[in-house]
């Protein structure tokens, strides 16, 4: 069946929003978008009652009558209703699960792995080598009232003496889940297939639970997809069920309705796959930050629970300390002043800047809290390199890390930008600097930013398996993806190596699209914008002998690159990014990258 219009919704903690997209001249394009407030707690307590108000307001834009009776009308009739519904939600504080693994650095790291990559929050790894005792286990299951845990622990064969003693530390403890009184707690075990009926015997009668194949079945291999799968229909059964009103947007939906940043990883996985790239993707909220990415085919999910831009922007100052927030500022400012802002922010949520000081202030924070979400991510997203078959269990427990990192930013292909700070900016060029400091990409890295935050919407849509219709609504989630979700800022491109203050680093020709072509040199501690349409421009990168632009060291590059609304960046400032210690040198330098960028055009020299 061919697809002909699409409504999504994805029911935020504060925010429903919905969104339409109808087939126009055999394409798929968003056609408008509504939004209204989340409908989750008191007085509502109903979730479908901030859907319905969010699309009337798709109705009322559109002029197409989408609502009768309190519902939503499916299958389209003529311009009445439309053919197919999805959504996503992460009201009520979305999924929270806690993690159990016998070795914290290998079952433990690949458990939270299954979990972050299903959309959860994980609150906590538990493992058998993570120093705390029994008793404190127990109390911290209790104390954080998840909405469901996932077990694993040990290579199937191994032993299961350890896996079997973390059941019984879950049994003691006897979770009562965060929402609902009159269920068990869902309970996957996804370890060592031996210990399954001890397992069984253990936890089958006091929790709900299920048993996925192992996600670690040899040390060098993971094995994700069960347990990710699993998550995502007990998600669906048990928490969804229980909060206010999803019943109901349950039964109205086409497709199982999926944590919002699950549907946001599945989408940016897909992108990765379809166009074999390397991607990164970044979502900032008021309260966590999500990074996502993909390099070498494998997809990894980090959630920073505590560095947001409202509700948690305090922790990111604590984080980062004053001193880097205030490294970014182009001018000078009272420390005190400071502080007391960004806990206004944090008092008052939804206040948005006022003043260009304010904005400067909010951007600064921003590039912080991508900044350290980025490093705890690239800690977390590692290969399985080094660890042999023949280690004993206590050679695993000695294991730190369980290896590199996977994230290699001379590699990398597209970042996309996310979230209210950077889709939201004032200025696309804004949203570019905070992208390129916070994330240093090295190498050619294309730049994007989604342009209405409507990326969970059309992660669900592309994982719908009806039959019939799977095929139609995969086009329409990319089509729509690429002609209506990203912003192409441009291509940025930044050569790497040891530099001295004003050498040259790097000359590049650019032929453009009706032949007129253009070189520009850029010098050590230069940012350079040069203005150019989203097209194919012939690029030749001549680095510096000990540059190094994607080729290795010296080697000269010809390739194709994009512009975008912001053009190409030419970054000359070295990786690491050092700024100068000393105040009143720094603000001449953040000034001139900025007026080179034409970033906060009422700055003047």
């Amino acid at each position: 069946m061919e697809l002909n219009s699409i409504l999504a919704t994805d029911c935020g903690s504060t925010t429903t929003k919905a969104i339409l997209i109808e087939k126009v001249n055999d394409e798929y394009r968003l056609r408008v978008r509504g939004e209204a407030p989340t409908t989750v707690e008191a007085p509502f307590e109903d979730v479908t009652k901030g859907v319905l108000n969010a699309v009337m307001e798709v109705e009322e834009l559109s002029g197409r009558k989408l609502l009768e009776d309190g519902k939503i009308i499916t299958p389209q009739n003529g311009n009445t209703g439309v053919d197919v519904y999805v959504s996503t939600s992460s009201a009520g504080g979305g999924l929270q699960m806690m993690v159990a693994g016998v070795v914290k650095s290998m079952t433990g790291e690949s458990a939270e792995r299954a979990a972050l990559g299903a959309g959860s929050i994980v609150m906590d790894v538990l493992a058998s080598n993570d120093g705390r005792l029994p008793h404190e286990k127990i109390s911290r299951i209790r104390q954080l009232r998840p909405d469901m845990i996932l077990l694993s622990g040990g290579i199937d064969g191994g032993t299961t003496k350890h896996v079997a003693e973390l059941a019984e530390i879950l049994a003691a403890a006897n979770p009562k889940p965060r929402l609902g009184q009159n269920y068990k707690l869902p309970v996957i075990y996804a370890g060592n297939k031996k210990a399954q009926d001890t397992i069984k015997e253990t936890l089958g009668e006091i929790t709900d639970l299920d048993i996925v194949d192992n996600i670690r079945p040899v040390l060098e291999r993971e094995n994700l997809g069960p347990s990710r799968d699993k998550i995502h229909d007990l998600f669906m059964e048990h928490v969804m069920a229980q909060a206010p009103g999803y019943k109901k947007l349950m039964s109205w939906t086409d497709a199982p309705i999926m944590p919002t940043p699950g549907a946001v990883g599945s989408l940016i996985e897909m992108i990765a796959r379809e166009e074999n790239i390397q991607v990164v993707g970044v979502d900032i909220g008021g309260a966590t930050t999500d990074i996502f990415s993909v390099f070498e085919g494998q997809f990894n999910r980090t959630v920073s629970a505590n560095l947001g831009m409202s509700y948690s922007v305090c922790n990111v100052l604590a984080e980062a300390g004053l001193d880097n927030v205030l490294r970014w500022v182009p001018m000078d400012i009272n420390r005190g002043e400071l502080n007391n802002r960004i806990g206004n922010k944090m008092i008052r949520p939804t206040t948005v800047p006022q003043s260009l000081e304010e904005l400067i202030i909010e951007q600064a924070i921003a590039r912080e809290a991508l900044r350290l979400s980025f490093i705890q991510h690239k800690e977390f997203a590692v290969s399985l390199k080094g660890i042999q078959k023949e280690r004993t269990i206590s050679d695993a427990f000695e294991q730190s890390a369980t290896g590199e990192t996977l994230v290699n930013m001379m590699a990398l292909d597209l970042m996309v930008g996310s979230g209210g700070v950077l889709s939201h900016a004032p200025r696309r060029e804004q949203a570019a600097r905070m992208l390129i400091d916070a994330f240093l990409p090295e190498g050619i890295t294309q730049l994007a930013v989604d342009s209405i935050f409507m990326m969970p919407q059309l992660g669900v849509l592309a994982n719908i398996d009806k039959e019939g219709i799977a095929e139609s609504a995969r086009r329409a989630a990319l089509e729509v993806f690429e002609k209506d979700c990203l912003i192409r800022l441009g291509t940025c491109l930044a050569p790497v190596g040891k530099i001295k203050p004003g050498a040259q680093l790097l000359t590049t020709t650019l032929t453009f699209k009706d032949g007129h072509t253009e070189t520009h040199e850029i010098k050590a501690g230069e940012l350079k914008m040069i203005q150019a349409p989203y097209e194919p421009i012939k690029a030749q990168l001549i680095p510096a002998k000990n540059m190094d632009i994607g080729a290795g060291k010296g080697v000269s590059i010809d390739t194709e690159i994009y512009g975008g609304v912001v053009g190409i960046l030419i970054d000359g400032r070295g990786r690491p990014l050092v700024l100068p210690a000393e105040s009143d040198e720094r603000i001449h330098q953040l000034t001139r990258w900025s007026q080179a960028v034409n970033e906060y055009p009422e700055i003047q020299s």
